[in-house]
C-alpha cells in the first residue's frame, strides 16, 4: 500500500510575492504564516512544519477572543461552546482556526482560500467564508468575506491574529501607537468587567510611546478614525527610521494588543500580537458590536500590513 504524502503540519503552503513583498499562506486555519519585505520579517510566523504558535496569524471566526464559560445566550436559547482554553473555562477564538481550509483560485501575487463552518451544537448556523491574501506595493492585504448560508440570523464576530516585529528590536524599546481612547478593564481570566478611558494613564498609546516594561493582553475601543474609516496600529524602533503598521477598515472598530508575556521560550516578549476585531471579547454575552448576519448576507471586511510607521 502506497504511503500518502506527509503534508507539514500547517498543512498545504501557498507562497505570494510582488514588488519584493513575499507572504506564505496555509491550508491549516487559512492564515498567513510569513510576510516579509525585501527578505525583512514585519510578521514573527513559524515554520511549515511548526505546530501554528499562540494562533500566529490566525483567522478568528465567528468571534474573537474569548467568551466566558463558552456559554452565552441569544433570545430564549441558551448554547455551550466547547472550552478550547480550559485553563481560564473559556471559549477562545471561533472554530475555524485548526480546520483546513479549501483553495479557490492562485496567482503569482494572490492566493484564495474558502472554509464552510458547519452547525454544531455551541454554534448552530451554518457560514461561508471567503478569505483573499495579496501583496504588493503597498504591503500584505487581506480581504475577507462571511456569508450566512443557513435561514436563521447568525450572531458572529471577527478577527485575526498577527505578531507584528522589528528585527532586533525588543518588544520593551518598540514605540507603540494604538488608536483605542477606552480599555476594557479585564479580572483574572482575562475576561472585561468594566470599560474605562485610557487619557492620562499607563495605557495611553494615543500618541507613540515607549512599550517599556508593560504587560499587555488589552482590547482598546472608541477608536480615532482615519478619513476613510478605518484606523491603524504602529511600531516604530528607536531610531525612528525602522516601523510597521497594521490597518484595518471601518468594519474593525477594536483593537487587541498582546505583548507575548505569556508565551514561552524564545517567542516570550518577542514581538507584539496587534488584532483588528469587530467586537471586544465576550461579546456574545454583553451583545456589544456583535453583528447578526441574516441568511444570505455577507460581512465583508479588509485588513493589511505595511513596512514604515
Amino acid at each position: 500500500m502506497d504511503t500518502p504524502d506527509q503534508l507539514p503540519l500547517s498543512g498545504t503552503q501557498w507562497t505570494i510575492s510582488a514588488a519584493g513583498h513575499e507572504a506564505v499562506i496555509v491550508e491549516v486555519g487559512g492564515g498567513v504564516r510569513t510576510y516579509r519585505h525585501d527578505g525583512v520579517d514585519y510578521l514573527d510566523g513559524y515554520a511549515e512544519d511548526e505546530l501554528c504558535p499562540g494562533c500566529a496569524g490566525q483567522v478568528l471566526a465567528p468571534w474573537p477572543n474569548r467568551i466566558r464559560d463558552g456559554r452565552y445566550t441569544l433570545g430564549e436559547q441558551s448554547y455551550q461552546l466547547p472550552l478550547t482554553e480550559p485553563d481560564r473555562h473559556v471559549a477562545i477564538h471561533g472554530l475555524v482556526n485548526w480546520v483546513r481550509w479549501q483553495l479557490v483560485e492562485q496567482s503569482p501575487d494572490a492566493v484564495t482560500l474558502s472554509y464552510d463552518l458547519p452547525p454544531q451544537p455551541g454554534y448552530p448556523w451554518p457560514l461561508r467564508l471567503i478569505s483573499r491574501w495579496s501583496v504588493g506595493a503597498d504591503g500584505l492585504r487581506a480581504e475577507h468575506e462571511v456569508s450566512n448560508i443557513g435561514g436563521e440570523a447568525a450572531p458572529f464576530g471577527f478577527s485575526v491574529h498577527p505578531y507584528l516585529q522589528l528585527a532586533g528590536v525588543a518588544v520593551d524599546d518598540l514605540a507603540m501607537r494604538v488608536p483605542g481612547q477606552t480599555r476594557m478593564v479585564l479580572d483574572s481570566r482575562l475576561l472585561p468587567v468594566a470599560a474605562t478611558p485610557v487619557d492620562g494613564t499607563e495605557y495611553d498609546f494615543t500618541s507613540p510611546r515607549r512599550i517599556g516594561d508593560a504587560i499587555l493582553d488589552l482590547s482598546f475601543g472608541d477608536v480615532v478614525r482615519d478619513a476613510d474609516g478605518g484606523s491603524s496600529v504602529s511600531l516604530a524602533g528607536p531610531d525612528g527610521a525602522s516601523g510597521v503598521t497594521i490597518w484595518a477598515d471601518r468594519e474593525f472598530g477594536w483593537w487587541q494588543v498582546f505583548t507575548g508575556d505569556t508565551l514561552t521560550g524564545v517567542r516570550h516578549r518577542r514581538s507584539v500580537a496587534v488584532e483588528p476585531m469587530t467586537c471586544p471579547p465576550d461579546a456574545f454575552r454583553s451583545g456589544k458590536d456583535v453583528i447578526m448576519l441574516k441568511p444570505g448576507a455577507t460581512w465583508r471586511g479588509v485588513w493589511g500590513v505595511r513596512p514604515g510607521a
